[in-house]
Formats: C-alpha cells, sequence, structure tokens
C-alpha cells in the first residue's frame, strides 16, 4: 500500500514510476500489504537523501526500513520477506532446493533478458535488432522453463500457485517490455511461440496487487520514445 503521510509509516522507498526495478520493489511491498511512503527522486540531480541512503551506487531503489536503507530491488525484495515473513504471500520458497532454483532463474533475469532488454531500449538500426533477437532467445528459455521445470510445469506461476520470487524479478519488466514493444515496433513476448509465457503475463498483470502498482502505460510510452529520440540523437552527434 501507497500513502503519503509520512509520519504515520516507518517504510519508505526512494524510486521512480518507470523503473522496473523500483516496480519490483512496489509489488513485493503491495502483495504482503505493507504501508509505505513512496517518494518519487529526480535522477538528474538526486536528492541527499538517496546520496546518503545508497552511497555506492547512488540508484534507486532504496528501501528505508525504520531509518535503515536497503539497496539493489531484489535484494530488497529479499529483505521484505524476512522482515515481513509473518505476512502472505511467501515471496521466498522455504523448501532449500526450490529457494536455489528461484534464485538461480532470477539471476538468470537480472544476467541475461534485463540487458538485452535495455539493448532494445537504447538500440537503434541492427543493433537493436539484434538485441530484439536475443531477447527472444532468452524470453523462448522462461517459455521453456515454464513448460517442463518441475518446479514451474503446470502451475500459475513461477512461485507456484502465488506469485513468488521468480515472478517478481520478471514481471518487474513487463510494463516496460509492453510499452517497448509498442515503441520500437517489436514483438519480445510472442504469444504463438510462447503460449505458458504469454498467458503467465496476463496472469501476473491482472493479479491483486500487481494491477493496482503498474506505471499507467501511455505515460511509459512517451517516457520511452523520448528516451530513445534523447539516444539517438546522442549517437548522431557522436
Amino acid at each position: 500500500m501507497e500513502t503519503c503521510a509520512e509520519d504515520e509509516v516507518q517504510v519508505k522507498l526512494l524510486g521512480g514510476s518507470t523503473s522496473p526495478f523500483v516496480l519490483r520493489v512496489r509489488i513485493a511491498l503491495a502483495l504482503k500489504g505493507i504501508d509505505y511512503d513512496f517518494i518519487q527522486e529526480n535522477l538528474q540531480s538526486k536528492s541527499e537523501l538517496l546520496q546518503k541512503s545508497n552511497p555506492v551506487h547512488k540508484k534507486i531503489p532504496v528501501l528505508i526500513d525504520n531509518g535503515k536503507p536497503v539497496c539493489e530491488s531484489m535484494n530488497i525484495v529479499q529483505y521484505i520477506e524476512e522482515a515481513w515473513d509473518n505476512k502472505a504471500p511467501n515471496l521466498i520458497p522455504k523448501d532449500p532446493y526450490e529457494r536455489a532454483i528461484a534464485r538461480f532463474w532470477a539471476a538468470f533475469i537480472d544476467d541475461k533478458v534485463g540487458p538485452c532488454i535495455r539493448g532494445v531500449f537504447r538500440g537503434h538500426g541492427d543493433e537493436k535488432q539484434k538485441q530484439v533477437e536475443e531477447s527472444v532467445a532468452n524470453f523462448l528459455v522462461l517459455e521453456e522453463a515454464l513448460r517442463t521445470n518441475p518446479c514451474f510445469s503446470g502451475k500459475p506461476y513461477f512461485g507456484g500457485d502465488e506469485i513468488g520470487f521468480v515472478d517478481i524479478a520478471l514481471g518487474g519488466w513487463l510494463a516496460f517490455v509492453k510499452a517497448l514493444e509498442k515503441g520500437t515496433d517489436s514483438v519480445l513476448i510472442d504469444a504463438e511461440k510462447m503460449p505458458l509465457l504469454s498467458a503467465w503475463t496476463d496472469r501476473f498483470c491482472e493479479a491483486d496487487g500487481v494491477q493496482e502498482v503498474m506505471p499507467d502505460p501511455v505515460k511509459l510510452l512517451e517516457f520511452i520514445c523520448a528516451t530513445r529520440v534523447k539516444f539517438a540523437s546522442l549517437a548522431a552527434a557522436n
């Protein structure tokens, strides 16, 4: 839950409305039903609070719980699960093997999927097409995991019957991916080639606790298109 009454809550989230990484944290907080103060950062003029809270990278998101900052999106999600483990749902599997599998696929999303999506976002021409193809290849790997991995196969979410760690890792990107497809006239998640992943995408976006924090698709598309124009201008100048 989001609140604007700073004196009523001990949890603050430093973030921005277009960031997939911030969205991961907002989804986790919403699913757990945790009240927080959402402080939007201007990354062109970073606040003293952000720089003090994340002195190493000076990046969003940063979760501040009772004055103690936690950085990096999936690290924050793990913190949320451990700090509020008495609240349902369980975002991280209790079983050690299933937990290891979840962390493996979350790392795959961060190491493989995310960089290619950013490549599509920044790229133009042949470079953009190369990143589109690599993105599709990575999404096909996730499709195969949904089909064959015993931890995921036949279940509505990567987390089983409820949204879990891998769902949040990938789900944080979904609004951005959908807007990026429109903004670049690309298809990254093909319903015909990836029926399981496509169905999961719809299911995830419509889930209680998720749809309430999803960014405005029109504003997100405007942001992507405007930023891509800036990238193109910088590339042409160089």
